[in-house]
């Protein structure tokens, strides 16, 4: 960690407590005991379902893959759909991680939240999650009628490697004339596994989701291939070349953390190819602030900012 990098005082304060349950630094000898524990089960369909009020099943889209559906009682006919594609830096997680963050949303929204449970990296490398990403998208679109969705209204949501997932899965959608998505959502994504950017090397032991456990998941995806000239933009969305056509996006992202710069650079591309960006650049945040600490006053902030700019686009 360079000396120059500015920490959040109450961020770093719940940082420092968490620290004994959250390793700075994932190095591969990690991954199996990180993709068992993030691992979907019953119990944590169970847990949500209870603590939102809100229905989850499971559904079948093709071998090997399933999403989950979520049904609040406030959503009526014709919901929204949120989207979402979780975190884990491609290599951990499930249909389940990270749903918390956006069933509150379903919630006050009346939306559909359908969430995929894409393959894992290394078992899994590029092209099969965001095969699996778009293979679940489909599936919405094709099933909405027995849903009750509306599919004038889907708005992809992703979170850190997820959100990653879903930028290149709205550029997929442009490039194959698919449906006209509402917006995506894209909270702190993981862009770039080139390491070109100050951000993406200045951070190194210390914070969420260093440099080391950058590559841990980059070169789990693309092995070989990360950081050479023959990585595709559905992987990683920053090396698109354009970035025109693209649903109106939201992204945010800590200003010490990995991802800063390339999220910044990724906005600010789709400004100039005239489209719609909204950036929130979080002083002193670290990766996945809010849910480290969700009543800090900048992890309240963050949750307001996401849900204000769903309901406009929504509407």
């Amino acid at each position: 960690m360079t000396d120059t990098t500015y920490w959040d005082p109450e961020l770093r304060a719940a940082l420092d407590l968490a620290r004994a349950e959250l390793p700075a630094t994932i190095t591969p000898d990690l991954i199996p005991l990180l993709q068992e524990t993030s691992a979907r089960t019953e119990q944590a369909m169970a847990d949500l379902s209870a603590r939102f009020g809100v229905g989850l099943r499971g559904y079948p889209v093709e071998a090997g893959l399933e999403v989950v559906v979520a049904r609040p009682p406030q959503a009526g006919p014709r919901a929204p759909v949120l989207y979402f594609v979780h975190g884990g830096g491609m290599i951990m997680g499930s249909a389940v991680f990270g749903l918390d963050l956006v069933l509150p949303w379903a919630v006050e929204l009346g939306a559909l939240v359908v969430s995929v449970d894409y393959r894992l990296a290394p078992q899994f490398p590029d092209p099969i999650p965001a095969q699996d990403c778009f293979a679940g998208l489909r599936w919405v679109l094709a099933h909405a009628g027995e849903l009750d969705a509306d599919p004038s209204r889907i708005v992809l949501v992703g979170h850190s490697a997820g959100a990653g997932l879903a930028a290149g899965l709205a550029q997929r959608v442009r490039d194959t004339d698919g449906p006209a998505l509402r917006g995506q959502l894209l909270m702190c994504p993981m862009l770039d596994d080139r390491e070109r950017t100050p951000s993406s090397v200045e951070l190194d032991g210390d914070g969420v989701w260093d440099r080391t456990s950058n590559r841990t998941g980059w070169t789990a995806l693309l092995g070989d291939r990360r950081g050479g000239p023959d990585v595709p933009a559905y992987a990683a969305p920053a090396r698109a070349r354009d970035l025109a056509g693209l649903p109106p996006a939201y992204l945010d992202v800590g200003s010490a953390e990995v991802f800063r710069d390339e999220v910044a650079d990724y906005a600010s591309r789709i400004w100039q190819a005239g489209g719609a960006a909204e950036l929130h650049v979080w002083p002193g945040a670290y990766h996945c602030f809010e849910i480290v600490a969700p009543e800090s006053q900048l992890g309240r902030a963050a949750r307001a900012a996401r849900i204000a700019w769903l309901r406009r686009v929504i509407a």
